[in-house]
C-alpha cells in the first residue's frame, strides 16, 4: 500500500475527518505545515458538514490547489489548470464509485452504501498521488488537446454560420 494511503488512513483512525486525512497526508510533499492544512480542512469533512461533496475529494482538490496555484494575488493565472485537473480526477472517482456526494456514497437514502469513508480516502489519495507523481500529465495533455479541438470546432461553426448568413443576404 502507498505510504500516503497508509498515512491518510492512520490520520482518519486518529480522528481526522476525510478532508484532513487526505490533505495532511501530502503536507510534506508540498512543503506545507500539517497543522495549518488540518485547520483549513476542518469544515470540509462530513461532506462540508452537510453530507454534500465527499470530504476526501475536498482534501484532494485542496492538494491540487496547493500544488498548482501561482499564488499571484494581483493577476491569478492558474485557475484553469486547477479546474481541469480537479474535473478529471473527480470524473475518475465518480466513474469508480458511482458518486462524489457523501450521502450517496454512504447510502443514506438507499441504504446501499457505494463506498466507505476509508475507501473514499484510499481512492482520493491514490488519485492524488498519481497526479503528483506525473502519471496524470499525459491525460492532462489529452484533455487540453480535446478542449482546443472543441474550441476550434465552435469557431469554425460560427464562421460557417456567419458566411451562410452573408450569402442569404
Amino acid at each position: 500500500m502507498d505510504k500516503h494511503v497508509e498515512q491518510a488512513l492512520a490520520f482518519h483512525k486518529k480522528g481526522f475527518n476525510c478532508a484532513q486525512a487526505v490533505a495532511c497526508a501530502f503536507a510534506d510533499d508540498l512543503g506545507r505545515d500539517q497543522r495549518e492544512i488540518f485547520r483549513i480542512m476542518e469544515a470540509f469533512g462530513f461532506g462540508m458538514g452537510a453530507m454534500e461533496t465527499c470530504g476526501a475529494l475536498s482534501g484532494m482538490t485542496a492538494v491540487i490547489g496547493m500544488k498548482e496555484s501561482d499564488g499571484n494575488l494581483e493577476k491569478p493565472a492558474t485557475k484553469r489548470i486547477c479546474y481541469r485537473i480537479s474535473k478529471e480526477l473527480l470524473r475518475q472517482f465518480r466513474e469508480k464509485n458511482g458518486s462524489v456526494i457523501c450521502r450517496e456514497l454512504k447510502g443514506v437514502e438507499t441504504k446501499k452504501p457505494l463506498r466507505s469513508c476509508n475507501g473514499c480516502i484510499h481512492d482520493a489519495v491514490e488519485l492524488t498521488a498519481a497526479y503528483l507523481q506525473g502519471d496524470f500529465d499525459q491525460r492532462l495533455r489529452q484533455l487540453e488537446e480535446e478542449e482546443a479541438a472543441k474550441a476550434a470546432a465552435r469557431k469554425a461553426a460560427k464562421a460557417a454560420a456567419a458566411a451562410e448568413k452573408r450569402t442569404e443576404e
